[in-house]
C-alpha cells in the first residue's frame, strides 16, 4: 500500500494496524534504529523519521514507515504526526565540540521545541524524550548522582550537556501545558553499531590496543536495557517524571579491559593522568586549526575522563522491580563478537 505525506518523502512497508500509532524521531540513530528493530520484532507498526540518510539495512524493516523529516521544519513535523499517539523522540546531534554550540543549540534544543509544540496541537497521548546524565549536574564528584541532583553549569559542562539540559527543559514546558511526559538519562549506551561513531566506537580503540587508560569512573548501561525501558514507561501509567538508567558504574580501566579481553587483544597498561589528558586535549586542538577536522577529544571530555561520577538507578528499579539490567560482562562479550564478525569478514 502507497500513501503520501505533503511535504514528507515516505518509503512505506506493508504494517498490522496497530492499537496505539507509534512515531520514532532520529530512527536511523545508534538508539533509534535498536528502538526500531525491537518494535520491528513485536511486529508493532511505527512511523520512523530520518533527516538526511537511511542505511539499506534499515529500509525493508517490516511494520516501519520511514520519513524523511527535518524536525526544524514545522510544517513537515505537523504531517507527520498525524494519526500519531505516542511519541519516542530520540533525535540527537552528539558533539563536545564548542565550535558546534550553535548548531548543538538548533538540533537537540530548537528540534526539541518544535516536536513538543506539535506534540501539543496533534494531542499526542505521550511523549518520551532521550535526555541524558550530561543534563544533571556533575558537580558532585564521588557522590551518588540522582534524578534529584540540581542542575549546576561550570566550566566543565560539554556544550553537548548544555543543549541536553535546555532540549528537556522544552520537554518540562510542554508538561507543564498539558502534555504527558516522561524523560530518561542513560548513562554511557553500549550496543551493536558503528563502530567509527559514538560509544559503540570504544570497540574499534580497543581492537587498535590502545595502551592507555583513565582513572575516571562513569555510568554504563545496555542499549537494548534502554530500549526496554522506553517501551516499559511508554506502556506505563507514569507521567511527569524522569529516570536515570544506569546499569552500573564501572571505572573506565575496567570497560576497557573488559572489551580488550572480549576482543582477545592487549588490555591497556598505561595510566594517563590530568597532566597527559591535558596535554592530549590541547594537541587535538592545535590540529583541529591545521586540518579543520573536529575534535576527538576536548578539554570537557578530557576532564570527564579523570573524574568519578556514579549514577543512582534506584528510581527506575522501584518502579519495576521485575527489571534485570544486563551485566556488562555480557554485554561487552556479545558487542565484542558483533565487532569481530563484522570487523573481520
Amino acid at each position: 500500500m502507497q500513501a503520501s505525506i505533503k511535504g514528507v518523502k515516505t518509503k512505506n512497508i506493508p504494517t498490522l494496524a496497530p492499537s496505539k500509532m507509534i512515531l520514532i524521531t532520529g530512527a536511523n540513530g545508534f538508539l533509534g534504529s535498536t528502538l526500531v528493530r525491537h518494535f520491528s520484532l513485536q511486529n508493532i507498526a511505527v512511523k520512523a523519521t530520518f533527516r538526511s540518510t537511511l542505511p539499506d539495512a534499515l529500509q525493508n524493516l517490516p511494520y516501519v514507515t520511514w520519513l524523511q523529516c527535518d524536525l526544524l521544519d514545522v510544517d513537515v513535523l505537523h504531517e507527520t504526526m498525524h494519526g500519531v499517539t505516542q511519541v519516542y523522540h530520540c533525535a540527537n546531534m552528539v558533539s563536545f565540540d564548542a565550535a558546534d554550540a550553535e548548531n548543538l543549540m538548533h538540533n537537540n534544543v530548537e528540534s526539541t521545541a518544535n516536536v513538543v509544540n506539535a506534540c501539543l496541537e496533534n494531542n499526542i497521548e505521550k511523549l518520551l524524550y532521550v535526555s541524558s546524565v550530561g543534563a544533571i549536574a556533575r558537580e558532585s564528584e564521588g557522590k551518588l548522582i540522582s534524578e534529584k541532583t540540581p542542575w549546576l553549569q561550570s566550566d566543565s559542562t560539554s556544550v553537548y550537556a548544555l543543549s541536553k539540559y535546555k532540549a528537556e527543559m522544552e520537554v518540562w514546558r510542554g508538561s507543564a501545558e498539558g502534555l504527558p511526559v516522561v524523560v530518561i538519562c542513560p548513562s554511557i549506551i553500549l550496543g551493536e553499531g558503528n563502530y567509527n561513531l559514538g560509544s559503540s566506537a570504544i570497540f574499534k580503540t580497543g581492537f587498535q590496543q590502545f595502551p592507555f587508560y583513565t582513572s575516571g569512573v562513569n555510568g554504563f548501561v545496555d542499549v537494548q536495557d534502554v530500549v526496554k525501558a522506553m517501551q516499559m514507561l511508554m506502556q506505563s501509567t507514569i507521567i511527569n517524571e524522569r529516570f536515570i538508567i544506569n546499569a552500573d558504574n564501572y571505572s573506565y580501566k575496567y570497560i576497557f579491559t573488559t572489551i580488550a579481553n572480549a576482543l582477545g587483544v592487549k588490555a591497556p597498561n598505561i595510566k594517563a593522568g590530568s597532566f597527559l589528558s591535558g596535554l592530549a586535549w590541547r594537541f587535538f586542538s592545535l590540529k583541529k586549526l591545521f586540518t579543520g577536522k573536529k575534535n576527538i577529544l576536548t578539554r570537557e571530555t578530557a576532564h570527564t575522563a579523570q573524574s568519578v561520577y556514579a549514577y543512582d538507578n534506584s528510581k527506575f528499579l522501584h518502579a519495576f522491580p521485575d527489571f534485570a539490567y544486563y551485566q556488562m560482562p555480557e554485554t561487552i562479550a556479545r558487542i565484542a563478537k558483533d565487532f569481530l564478525k563484522n570487523k573481520l569478514t
